[in-house]
This record gives C-alpha cells, structure tokens and sequence, in this order.
C-alpha cells in the first residue's frame, strides 16, 4: 500500500481552547470536532513563545524545521540550507509536495519545501477580502506585477498602491481562497503518488472580518468573557504598546472585549466551515483513510485577558495551542496530555511514515504519546518572549520572570491546577518557596540547553536575570 498522504491545516492566531469538542459549548466547530473524533488530539500542546515580536514567524519556521526556538535561523525569518525542512523530506521519500496561504520564512525556503502551491501570501496579515497573493512561480523569484487602486478613503484619491502579488480575489475572503485551492488540489490527486499538503490560513488573525452570517451566530451581548479579563495588565510587561495590544482602547471596556470576543469566534467557525471543503475534497476522492491530518494553531491569542489583546507574552492564551492528529496508525478520540511542542511534529511525522528523521530535528515523535498515556515527553515547558520574559511550567505551576529596561523586576508563580485562568500570584507565600527554586533551577536548565551561545534578539535577558549563575 502506499505510503499516507499527509495535510497539515495550520490556523493563525486561534487559541487551545476554541474548540467545541474539547470542552468549549459557546462556539461551533463542527470539522474541527470530526478530526477530534477521528484521531488523537494533545491536550498541553504548545509553542515556545518566540524571539521576534511576530510570534508566528519563529512558530512557522518551528514547524517546519522540527527546531527550537534558540536554534533558528534571525528568528525563522529565512531558513538556512542545512535545516532540513519537512517539504524537502517528504520529496525525498517520494512525496508530492504543494503549499498555500501565509508563508513568514523566505521565499526561497518556500520552493525549498514545495514543488508546487497556489494562493500564495508572503507576509504577516492582510485584509481578508483582498489577500495579495501569489501563484506557484518555479523560479523562486515571485515578481509584484500588479498595481491596485484601493479604496480612496485608505489612501487618497486616485494613489495607487502596489501590492506585492500578482492577483487578488477581490471580494473573496481568505479562508474561501485557500480551502478552495486546497481542495481543488486534493481533486486531482488520484492516488498513485501520495501528497503532501500544506495550507496555512489567514483567519483567525485580525482584521476580524468574516461573512456576515457568522457573526450573527455571536451576538455581542451574549458573549462571556472569562474571568481573567481586565481592563489593563498589572504592570509593563514590555509590550503593552506593540500594535496588538492598540486593537482595543485603553483601559479595556468589556462591551469592546464582547465585541473581539465574538468576532474571533465568528472568525473561527468561518474558517471551519471553510476547512470542512478540504475534508470533503479528501472523502470524495477516497483518500480519508489514508491521509494523516494535522491541525494546529500557530500561537494563541489573549482578546482581553490580563488586559491584553496579542500573543506576546507566556501566560496560557497565548502558548498553549490546539494540535490534533488524525488517520491511519493513530488513535480515534482520543486524548493525551502529554508535554508537547510545535515543533514535534515533524519527527512524529516521519515516525508515522517510517521515514529517517533528519539530524537537524530537534523536536521529539509523539508516536508513543499516542498509544501509551505514561509516556508524557517532557515533565517541563521552556517559554521565551524576546529580551522581556522567560517561563517554566511544570505539571502543576508556572513561573514567569520579566525583565523591562529599567523597571523593577517582577516575577509571577501560580498554581495552575487550582488558577488555570493564571490570576493569583502565589510568589509571597513562604510554602510557594520550595516551587519556586524547582522552577528556577529548570530555567537555568533550559538556558544551558536551549540559550548557549544564542547571540540573536532576547539573548539580553540573562544579563538583567538577577538570579543568573
């Protein structure tokens, strides 16, 4: 038989818990809840946060390369040759290959990795309706051919801007763009040369926007905020001025909050309804069962929590993402709750496959993780954010220190089994000590294995750590 297809869905920006099939009753996922039923999904995946303010970039490149965050080349802004990307390991095995949608890593590592695409967008955000994108170009140089008249509001009257593309759907949202070319894809696949297909979506990643039918499912009012919702951050974690954190209005109102609530989660059903194209492409063609899907999120989201808007920072909502497997040799309905990251998963793919991981992969195969509860891969989790903020979270307890220019140093610790919305700081507490010194030494671990001679954006952290040895 042949070897199994293999799609990866990769959203952007949508947090672990935005799923209704693992525990969230106030949105509608009705094909991300079929991959849930139909395979294993981990339950404490993560990312490690990131060296660059766009956090999607390091987690893009992450994924890609099976490497860790330290371990990257400027912050996955470009992919050296001698990191082994998963498209050219596939190609190797035999493997079609073909990408779309948002690409953050260089186009040259694009061609890299893909010996076809279409609906291409090198970039980090775009107006969903207007996505200037690229068709597949053999010869890597992706030329801007085309200048738009926007919307004279936007610009002034009669200035044309160039788009760096060679078309626009205008008029067609973004999500509609990639599921349609993925699934036309997938249409023309006959089976005889198994695929790799990579689609990285837009959505949910502001500007919000989204049929209008969607967002009627949300009605504002109704939305509940969670309960670690405040009108601003307790104290400068660096980046409270960042463009993420100026969506809303300072100090945050909960009507505003309501409101990006409600339009996030309208954001995700449409991309799931959207999504929902390729998983009938994929059955129509009869290539279900074998086809291995994953589903990931590239990093989560705060919308309000700790009175923040973005992703820039180590508490829950913004590392901890949604990650699901599903097909042949992997577990249906299942749960793990294993200690993961992004960037295992491309060593699991190639354990699935039975193909050599190649030395350059750092990330560990989740294969075991699957079928045997026990196997829990790691007992802690390292995040970093730039030069500001260093993390460790264990099975029961999250430290996170911050650095700031010339602010005094602040230091979180909660306890996340009894706090998992990470709203008490249990620092002061003569018996919180003894966690206290676990974490740090773990975090001196993590510095030696992960940060050693790491030269790039955030190696400055250490030099403010006043508990560095």
């Amino acid at each position: 038989m042949a070897k199994p297809n293999v799609l990866v869905i990769f959203t952007d920006d949508q947090r672990f818990d935005t799923i209704r099939s693992l525990g969230n009753d106030s949105i509608h996922t009705p094909n991300i809840d079929r991959l849930v039923a139909r395979g294993t999904t981990f339950t404490q995946a993560h990312i490690s946060c990131g060296t660059h303010g766009a956090i999607c970039m390091p987690s893009r490149a992450m994924l890609h390369t099976g490497r860790s965050l330290f371990h990257l080349h400027d912050s996955g802004s470009s992919i050296p040759s001698d990191h082994t990307m998963l498209g050219e390991t596939l190609r190797d095995a035999g493997y079609r290959t073909w990408g779309a949608g948002k690409w953050h890593n260089g186009r040259e590592a694009f061609n890299r990795s893909f010996d076809d695409g279409d609906e291409i967008y090198f970039g980090g955000m775009a107006d969903h309706w207007n996505v200037p994108a690229y068709h597949y170009d053999p010869s890597g140089n992706y030329d801007s051919r085309l200048a738009y008249i926007p919307n004279p509001t936007e610009f002034g009257n009669n200035n044309i801007a160039w788009r760096d593309c060679d078309h626009i759907h205008a008029g067609c949202h973004s999500s509609e763009v990639l599921c349609q070319a993925a699934s036309e894809y997938i249409k023309k696949q006959d089976g005889s040369q198994p695929f790799f297909a990579y689609v990285a979506l837009l959505a949910p990643h502001d500007p919000r926007t989204m049929p209008q039918e969607f967002l009627d499912m949300y009605p504002f009012e109704a939305q509940q905020l969670p309960p670690n919702c405040l009108g601003a951050h307790p104290f400068d974690n660096g980046s409270l001025h960042i463009r993420d954190e100026l969506l809303a209005a300072f100090p945050r109102a909960p009507e505003e909050l309501r409101r990006h609530n409600a339009e996030y989660y309208a954001m995700i059903t449409h991309l799931d309804h959207e999504m929902g194209k390729i998983l009938d492409a994929l059955e129509a063609q009869d290539l279900t069962d074998n086809t291995i899907i994953v589903f990931a999120g590239d990093n989560g989201l705060a919308v309000g929590q700790h009175g923040l808007m973005g992703k820039q920072n180590c508490y829950e909502h913004s590392v901890h993402v949604p990650l699901v497997f599903a097909g042949p040799g992997i577990p249906e309905n299942h749960r793990s709750s294993a200690y993961v990251y992004l960037f295992d998963i491309y060593a699991t793919l190639c354990d699935l496959l039975d193909i050599p991981t190649p030395a350059s992969v750092e990330g560990s195969s989740l294969v075991g993780a699957m079928q045997d509860e026990s196997q829990q891969i790691r007992d802690y989790l390292y995040f970093a954010y730039i030069t500001t903020q260093r993390a460790v979270k264990s099975r029961t307890h999250k430290l996170i220190e911050y650095r700031v220019r010339d602010r005094e140093p602040q230091t979180q610790l909660f306890d996340l089994r009894d706090d998992p919305w990470e709203q008490r700081n249990l620092l002061a507490l003569p018996q919180m000590q003894s966690i206290l010194e676990e974490l740090r030494e773990q975090m001196h671990v993590y510095r030696a294995s992960w940060e050693a001679g790491f030269t790039g954006r955030g190696s400055t952290f250490w030099e403010k750590y006043a508990f560095a040895s």
